[in-house]
């Protein structure tokens, strides 16, 4: 028999824990709920259908469910941070939401921004909600992880010795920054804004906006991930230190205008075999070894660290956010009960 203080303890951890049994959902369209807040099916479904290209293959329902696990683990992840933003009272305001949305809208005629919603199924609402979420959560992380990382003369000075060879230069290299314009839309990569030309008329029109943009001082490396169509997109187009040698096998077009460049110019766009490209040279280096003392290789070895490290403490900030907030993942539940056959879980259909 069992003793009745054991007893106690097993309902005590039932009671508390919930360890005798499972959540149960609110209802079948209740996939997550984060500290009483309910996430629903239809906001999943939603980013979902910006990630997949209707026009390609349908996915599998497996495949279909890994990517929604995906988009509902960011979405948790978000409505954490959001909740801790509110309480340092850092949620962006009307004005900052506007402001950012006018950004994002201003490349697109009115006609092309609604035919972007409609393909998309989102709307303008949906899009400020996006944009408040967006700002408030950089705001929490810039206060509470960017601003608390600090690279000392120190740190700069061991990752030179610990990585001295990587600052001997063979050849003279280029240090290069891309945007990327196709006409072809790419299902596999995904910039900021979601922005993907689909027909050479398109891509005309995205590379003259981008000239224009650039031509009036914007930013190269915000522009490259809002817009970009390849995966350098998500490092602000930046291609790294190209050796000369390797410039034999590049569009003979990028080529000769990469060569003819200057320090921090930007090209106007390229025409090449697959669409289009701007360049942007931000560095060109001799051969040699560089030195601790050259500017650029301290800056360099800054940035690096200043990266890692911020790379590092959000990913812990957000674990320990999770560990503290009361997190339910009803989809996920559902999904390992029925051995990933969930019967409430159709193909989407794209509006």
């Amino acid at each position: 028999m069992t003793h009745p203080a054991v007893l106690c303890v097993l309902v005590g951890v039932c009671l508390l824990g919930g360890g005798c049994r499972r959540q149960q959902a609110p209802g079948l369209d209740v996939w997550a709920a984060v500290d009483g807040t309910e996430i629903h099916r239809q906001e999943v479904e939603k980013y979902y259908r910006t990630r997949v290209n209707p026009e390609g293959q349908a996915p599998s329902q497996d495949e279909a469910l890994t990517l929604e696990l995906s988009i509902l683990d960011e979405l948790i992840n978000d409505e954490i941070l959001l909740k801790r933003a509110a309480q340092l009272n850092l949620v962006a305001t009307d004005g900052e939401v506007e402001d950012k949305f006018t950004e994002s809208k201003s490349p697109y005629t009115e006609d092309e921004f609604q035919r972007k919603l409609k393909e998309t199924g989102l709307t303008v609402d949906d899009l400020k909600r996006d944009l408040r979420r967006q700002l408030s959560v950089q705001k929490l992380l810039n206060r509470e992880v960017v601003a608390k990382i600090a690279i000392t003369d120190q740190d700069v000075a061991n990752y030179y010795a610990a990585n001295r060879a990587q600052f001997s230069v063979a050849e003279p290299q280029f240090h290069v920054a891309q945007i990327v314009v196709t006409p072809q839309a790419n299902p596999q990569f995904h910039n900021r804004k979601n922005d993907d030309a689909t027909n050479e008329l398109e891509a005309r029109r995205k590379v003259n906006m981008l000239e224009q943009q650039l031509s009036a001082g914007q930013d190269f490396n915000q522009l490259a991930m809002d817009y970009s169509e390849d995966p350098t997109a998500a490092s602000g187009g930046d291609l790294g230190f190209v050796p000369e040698s390797a410039l034999n096998s590049a569009d003979p077009a990028l080529r000769a205008t990469l060569m003819k460049m200057h320090t921090g110019e930007i090209s106007a766009p390229i025409k090449v075999k697959d669409g289009y490209r701007i360049l942007k040279l931000i560095a060109r280096e001799p051969a040699g070894q560089r030195l601790l003392s050259d500017p650029q290789v301290q800056q360099s070895i800054r940035d690096t660290l200043r990266s890692r490290k911020e790379q590092l403490l959000r990913a812990a900030y957000v674990s320990v956010a999770r560990d503290q907030a009361h997190v339910a993942n009803y989809l996920a539940q559902q999904i390992l009960e029925s051995s990933g056959k969930l019967p409430v879980v159709e193909p989407l259909k794209t509006p």
